[in-house]
């Protein structure tokens, strides 16, 4: 199954708030024919478009490849929140890694928020500050109390406020959790207008966009001073460097990549405008996400509206009524919502790995690879275009210190790893489920 064209329509953005709301791009021409470029990127989400500008704006030549709109996948259809750190707490990265490398995936982590403020202030994309942590049992709220202190002594970040039950419900008006954080140094921001911003900002410095353009076969460059030639459907361009950017959608291009990187679904809804009842949801307007497995997460949007994540789908087919099956979570969170009438209702395709920290790795000596963020990407699919353009032009430390982490196959590689995943997830679902 390709999961570009599973649950889509072929060259249309699915039915979410953000592409009712936002402006789209005209459509970029498909690729037609032979050309020529220093790179070509595969994929026009994030990853990929920080990718282009970056060397765009460095004096390369760039050409795009994206199979749909620039956007379409998770990059324009996410929950839009802006968090810390990376995917995996502080503790864990230090018994993975080290105290030192902890410290420097910290700092690389903040330095990718910063890139996406950037971002969004050249594009004119508003961010709001803060992202709340919704614990649901005393030991959450213990552990987030203690990983606010830990960051405040040993990463110098100060903007982690621990929350008990009344502190966390002022904020986040739920009957369902005890406790939390609100981190004031995250944020959120609506996901599609930041893509296509990048994508009017690439276009600006020179890159050479084509939509409608699957990539189906890539030979790499052998003997030195050949090309490495990437190919669609109606055209190819021949490269010296090449940048793989899909994240979920990349398929088997690559199969060594493939079997440490597994494909899901998530689901997102938009309520109707919710005007003064707004206040009895989000005391501030911060995002929200809890500490289940299968995690909960929300915010309001600029007229108001909640826009929630959650639901599991143990299948790579989107279900029929995405908005029933969101409604269940949602309502949980916010009996009072009970009934609402939601407008919008749209679902995606993520990419998570074994240890929930980014899978770089140069697949052949002249291509490159970051995906697999694991519902962290926002931030961290940004910094990860970004390093990898500056490996192309000689400058990789940072590309190298995300290749460096520890990155296991799922067990059977690409062949087996759905039906085992659908057997992890519905024990923590059930773990969700029982509050465990």
């Amino acid at each position: 199954m390709n999961l570009l064209f599973a649950n889509d329509r072929r060259g249309e953005y699915p039915p979410s708030l953000y592409a009712e709301q936002n402006p789209v791009l005209a459509p970029f021409p498909r690729l037609r024919g032979e050309a020529r470029a220093d790179v070509v990127v595969v994929g026009g989400g994030y990853t990929g478009l920080s990718a282009a500008l970056t060397l765009a704006r460095a004096g390369r030549q760039v050409v795009l490849l994206e199979a749909q709109r620039v956007g379409f996948g998770a990059s324009g259809r996410n929950g839009g929140q802006l968090g810390s750190g990376q995917r995996l707490e502080v503790d864990d990265l230090e018994r993975m890694a080290g105290r030192k490398a902890a410290r420097r995936l910290w700092d690389m982590a903040e330095e990718a928020k910063a890139l996406v403020r950037a971002y969004a202030a050249e594009a004119g994309v508003t961010v709001h500050d803060g992202i709340a942590h919704a614990a649901r049992t005393a030991r959450e709220v213990a552990h987030a109390r203690e990983n606010a202190e830990r960051l405040a002594r040993d990463y110098d970040y100060h903007l982690v406020q621990p929350l008990d039950q009344q502190g966390l419900r002022a904020l986040v008006k739920s009957p369902l959790y005890v406790g939390g954080d609100v981190d004031r140094g995250a944020g959120h921001l609506d996901p599609l207008a930041l893509s296509l911003g990048l994508a009017r900002l690439a276009v600006a410095a020179g890159v050479r966009i084509h939509e409608n353009s699957h990539v189906h076969a890539i030979r790499h460059a052998a003997p030195a001073g050949e090309k490495t030639i990437v190919q669609t459907g109606t055209g190819r361009v021949l490269c010296d460097h090449l940048i793989l950017a899909a994240n979920g959608y990349l398929g088997r291009l690559d199969e060594r990549v493939a079997a440490r990187v597994m494909p899901i679904n998530n689901f997102v809804v938009a309520t109707e405008p919710l005007g003064a009842r707004a206040d009895e949801i989000l005391g501030e307007n911060v995002a929200v996400h809890d500490t289940r497995f299968v995690v909960n997460y929300w915010r309001l949007s600029d007229d108001r509206r909640l826009v929630f994540g959650g639901g599991e789908n143990l299948g790579y087919r989107f279900p029929r009524d995405i908005a029933a099956k969101v409604r269940k979570p949602l309502e949980q969170v916010y009996p009072q919502l009970k009934g609402v009438r939601i407008t919008h209702a749209w679902g995606g395709t993520l990419a998570i790995t074994l240890n929930r920290m980014p899978h770089f790795t140069r697949p052949a000596p002249n291509c490159l690879s970051a995906s697999g963020y694991s519902g962290h990407g926002v931030a961290l699919s940004n910094l990860a275009g970004k390093l990898m353009a500056q490996a192309v032009m000689g400058q990789s430390e940072g590309f190298e210190a995300m290749a460096a982490l520890p990155s296991r196959p799922f067990p059977g590689g690409a062949g087996l790893r759905w039906p085992l995943l659908v057997a992890g997830m519905s024990w923590y679902s059930l773990r969700d489920r029982l509050g465990v």
